[in-house]
């Protein structure tokens, strides 16, 4: 890959700032003025050495080109005016390597034995190479990428420099940018010094794998900062899973049993209208995605309490009209249950697992269990 940015790469002196904690050099024009400052806790290194450069200003106007017109989608919408801004003023060249007598542990940079690439230079290509590029079967496969997830601090890695070397190498361009935000505890940002940091396994452990991405994908905005709290999560475990989820579940299986001797019968035709989720889910707006489905997931429960099947069982020339509402329950479920797969797939494979055969097999224990003690670390 180094080779293949040659005709961009150039060697010349390097002066200026390094942000040690974060392994990355800071443009001037990005930089922090409290830690330019020596006696600052997080001050930057004020470098001075010769290093290896590319070429980035060259494909400044045609990555706002390709942003601009869409070819390349940036999303949410602040992260994509952000690298317009930056590219209003300009990219700079940047420095793609170190003194190996100040970084021994980097990758070798090729010919040069006292050069070692740049771990940002470096890390960026592990997206391709570890797919085989150039000519490896699995790059043929799944290159360029649908879709790129990274964090709202290394938009600028993702949006401007890799582009850029892809464009520099010949290599098609992966076709969005997914930029999320951040997630508090109680309103804080975690650090391991107050002693608020959560580990996925702690509630994963407790709660399970389900209900972990359904708090994250649902209850943290997709494209805004979001907070978790123990209480929170409790909630949406309790009321959304549990009650409105769990117990439409358990509630309809329950009643074919009980009053159909477990045979569920035609369903009727879906008239489910997806195009909401289909449209939140290009978007990446998870959160909205899972708003809409539990909007099915209240209306269900909603045309339970309405109908009451319970009531229509006791009159026998109901019968007819019993099956058509509980076929109804089902096939909503099932419904929710295909919109769930991408979300909570564990979930979605146990509802349509209770009904496939045409004959309710209820599951064992609880659509989400919950266990007593988080798992350990």
């Amino acid at each position: 890959m180094w080779k293949a940015l040659a005709n961009d790469i150039y060697k010349a002196k390097y002066i200026g700032w390094y942000d040690v904690r974060q392994e990355e050099f800071v443009p001037e024009s990005q930089a922090d003025p409290a830690r330019m400052k020596p006696d600052h806790p997080q001050a930057y290194q004020r470098l001075e050495e010769e290093n290896y450069f590319f070429r980035l200003s060259k494909y400044n106007d045609v990555l706002r080109q390709k942003i601009t017109s869409g070819e390349l989608q940036i999303i949410p919408e602040t992260r994509r005016n952000e690298i317009l801004s930056v590219l209003k003023d300009g990219l700079e060249d940047i420095s793609i390597s170190r003194p190996k007598e100040k970084l021994s542990w980097g990758v070798p940079v090729p010919g040069d034995k006292d050069q070692v690439m740049y771990v940002w230079v470096e890390a960026l290509m592990n997206y391709i190479t570890v797919l085989g590029y150039p000519d490896g079967e699995d790059f043929k496969q799944f290159w360029p990428a649908n879709v790129q997830v990274v964090g709202k601090d290394i938009t600028r890695f993702h949006a401007a420099i890799w582009p850029a070397m892809l464009l520099s190498a010949g290599v098609p361009l992966y076709k969005q940018l997914y930029v999320h935000s951040f997630i508090t505890v109680d309103g804080e940002k975690m650090s391991k010094s107050i002693g608020n940091v959560i580990s996925p396994k702690d509630i994963i452990g407790k709660y399970g794998v389900d209900a972990f991405r359904y708090y994250f994908l649902r209850h943290i905005p997709s494209y805004n900062d979001g907070d978790f709290s123990w209480e929170t999560f409790e909630n949406a475990y309790n009321n959304e899973l549990a009650n409105e989820l769990g117990n439409a579940l358990q509630r309809t299986s329950a009643m074919i049993e009980k009053y159909l001797g477990g045979k569920i019968g035609d369903l009727p035709n879906s008239d489910h209208d997806t195009g909401a989720v289909e449209r939140a889910l290009k978007e990446c707006r998870f959160d909205r995605a899972l708003d809409d489905i539990w909007d099915k997931v209240r209306g269900l429960n909603q045309f339970i309490d309405e109908e009451k099947p319970w009531e229509i069982a006791k009159k026998e020339d109901e019968q007819d009209h019993l099956q058509e509402v509980l076929a109804r329950q089902v096939n909503d479920l099932l419904q929710i249950a295909h919109l769930l797969t991408p979300f909570l797939p564990d979930a979605a494979a146990k509802i349509e697992a209770v009904f496939k055969d045409g004959v309710v097999k209820p599951i064992e224990g609880t659509l989400f269990p919950k266990h007593e003690t988080k798992a350990e670390e």
